[in-house]
């Protein structure tokens, strides 16, 4: 069929579909629901018999064309057949009428060769479900699924049934079932609209039986997912579980960031591989997919975030690895290798948190010696921009630029001829960045220092403890009246003229502090949370927390226990609220009571500890180096 005639059958329905709506709404339903309000009920039932077949014909056509048309949403005339006709008789009038559509666009596209909406984003959101798998899928499941989601319109979903090789009698009875779920939800919809305009039903009666109509449809979802979808593929990046997640995840970030891509190689990359990336924002993850294309990979991901029962399991069956924080842990090297051995790529990110300052992290745990092991090529991927569009310290996301392009490959071949320090230093090197030096995009915001107070706490010029704050553009201490102003680049007009930059210099302050028994912060009052290793069970209770050059100790009425500090490499908190740290096998979340603020400083205390103990291991290191040459 020539695309013109396409367009003119696209814009006949189209036509059709307005005109007999707005006939419906001026003979129908508004005169009905006018009657309803007068309670003159008698005149209600007259008005439909009166228009009897007509009234039923122009519900089923409307319904039928408008998914010819596909743009045109079906909740439209299903709410108003539920609040014009009893329940029953609506629903069998707006089954006809789809079940009425698909047959048209059955005949369109086998008869005709009707593209139809093939091209638009709708197919292709169809197609990659349906190539989301290595197995051959069922394509009348594959239908119920798509007709239970809420994203895709029904039309567009008959178009793609129509391509595949059902035969019409097993595509039309999955068309009239698949659908009823969502014309039942419109349909109660427009019951529930009726009685709240004629029987003055409370307005947050009417919303609370909405969401729970559209709860009941998700919970239907939820469970035909779970019986039937999910099942293929459980457990491995290639499920549905995990092609939804990534879905998910571009519907809340795909639009709010210009995302660029530079794969650099990766194409080349047969079989599995590692990849290693940097850590700037909570949505990496999803950037780093975009790099990745094709290939999906297994992720290792912080364990309690996925400790919640019901986030646990879905995550299991998405294939991603969990890993317990700067902590030892035996399954996480386990699962990686049984990733590898399946083929799958396998992504990590070795900070093992958030960057504070746009720059990064030391990895504090050295894993070339396992990357040898695995004996796979490895990819050492960049992300830039991230991090000043959505900080660890700042809630707003700013809409900018971000790049993810393929820094280094280094291959097996290569990895294996390195020994662990040298490959260490090579993926330290590949991972550095500092996004105050590199970045030029520009920052229009009016609030870019607001929550900054919460990383960088202490004033560089008079020395004050926590009296910074965030105003506007400027960063201000309370104390002395000092300023700092932030530009367009996200830099500081003065010295010392990054974020990253005065964070080190608190760090010379801090290192002062080493000296003393508590480090300067003493013995603070913390509210805890305490999750258990599965996340089945919390408990919540008061102690005291104390940081010294022996450990981190925590004491509660009746015990306690100190993490020595040769087992606490980092310590991961969150900007003004928490510090976090596992103790055998439960996950201790450590609320300051007062000046939620120092978290930071804390974990900054961690950090210039690791850093004296590397380097005094390092000096002891080349000492023996010298000694042995000696001899």
């Amino acid at each position: 069929m020539k695309r013109s005639t396409e367009k003119l059958i696209i814009a006949l329905s189209l036509a059709a579909v307005i005109a007999l709506f707005a006939l419906f709404l001026k003979d129908i339903l508004i005169p009905y629901v006018k009657l309803e309000i007068a309670n003159d009920l008698d005149g209600a039932k007259e008005l439909l018999v009166s228009k009897g077949v007509l009234g039923f014909l122009t519900v089923i056509l409307v319904e039928a064309l408008q998914m010819v048309v596909v743009f045109i949403p079906a909740e439209f005339i299903q709410i108003s057949s539920g609040m014009s006709y009893p329940f029953y008789i609506a629903i069998l009038l707006c089954d006809a009428g789809i079940c009425l559509g698909a047959t048209i666009i059955f005949l369109l596209v086998r008869a005709l060769g009707f593209k139809g909406d093939r091209e638009s984003k709708n197919e292709e959101r169809i197609e990659k479900l349906a190539a989301s798998s290595k197995k051959e899928r069922s394509a009348v499941l594959l239908l119920y699924f798509l007709f239970i989601m809420p994203l895709i319109p029904f039309g567009a979903i008959c178009y793609y049934g129509s391509r595949t090789k059902l035969k019409y009698g097993r595509y039309i009875l999955t068309v009239a079932t698949g659908v009823i779920p969502s014309i039942v939800t419109s349909n109660l919809m427009g019951a529930a609209t009726k009685y709240f305009i004629a029987r003055d039903l409370p307005l947050p009666l009417l919303i609370l039986i909405i969401v729970l109509l559209a709860a009941v449809l998700f919970v239907c979802l939820i469970l035909f997912l779970d019986k039937f979808y999910f099942k293929e593929n459980d457990g491995t990046p290639d499920s549905p579980v995990y092609s939804a997640f990534f879905r998910i995840a571009g519907l809340l970030r795909g639009r709010r960031q210009r995302l660029h891509t530079d794969d650099g190689g990766v194409k080349e990359l047969k079989g599995p591989f590692v990849v290693l990336c940097n850590h700037g924002s909570f949505y990496d993850f999803y950037y780093l997919k975009r790099l990745l294309k094709d290939a999906n990979p297994a992720y290792v991901v912080n364990r309690h975030i996925i400790s919640y029962p019901v986030i646990r399991k879905l995550a299991k069956k998405a294939g991603f690895i969990s890993k317990r924080l700067f902590n030892v842990d035996f399954t996480a090297p386990r699962a990686i290798f049984r990733a590898v051995k399946e083929g799958y790529p396998v992504a990590v990110f070795p900070e093992g948190r958030l960057s504070l300052t746009g720059r990064a992290y030391p990895i504090v745990e050295k894993s070339a010696g396992f990357y040898k092991k695995l004996g796979v090529d490895i990819l050492v991927a960049r992300i830039e921009g991230a991090y000043f569009a959505n900080p660890k310290w700042r809630k707003r996301f700013y809409r900018t630029d971000i790049t993810v392009r393929a820094e280094r490959i280094i291959k097996k071949e290569e990895a294996k001829a390195l020994s662990e320090e040298e490959l260490d230093r090579l993926i330290d090197s590949a991972l550095y960045y500092d996004e105050s030096e590199t970045n030029e995009a520009l920052f229009p915001q009016k609030d870019k220092a607001k929550g900054l107070e919460n990383v960088l706490y202490r004033c560089i010029k008079c020395g004050g403890l926590y009296s910074t704050k965030g105003r506007g553009n400027s960063l201000v201490c309370e104390s002395c009246g000092a300023e700092w102003h932030i530009d367009e680049h996200y830099r500081f007009t003065e010295a010392p003229g990054t974020i990253a930059n005065y964070y080190d210099v608190i760090k010379k302050l801090e290192l002062a502090e080493l000296e003393k028994p508590d480090l300067g912060l003493g013995e603070i009052a913390v509210d805890t949370v305490i999750f258990s290793e599965k996340g089945r069970f919390r408990t919540k209770e008061t102690g005291f927390c104390r940081l010294s050059k022996e450990g981190l100790s925590y004491r509660r009425d009746t015990d306690g226990f100190t993490i020595p500090l040769s087992m606490l490499p980092a310590l991961p908190f969150s900007c003004n609220e928490e510090f976090e740290v596992y103790h055998e096998d439960r996950l201790y979340y450590f609320y300051p009571k007062e000046n939620r603020r120092q978290v930071v400083r804390w974990a900054l205390m961690v950090d210039l500890m690791e850093e004296l103990k590397t380097e005094n291991r390092q000096i002891s290191q080349e000492r023996t180096a010298c000694n042995e040459k000696a001899e």
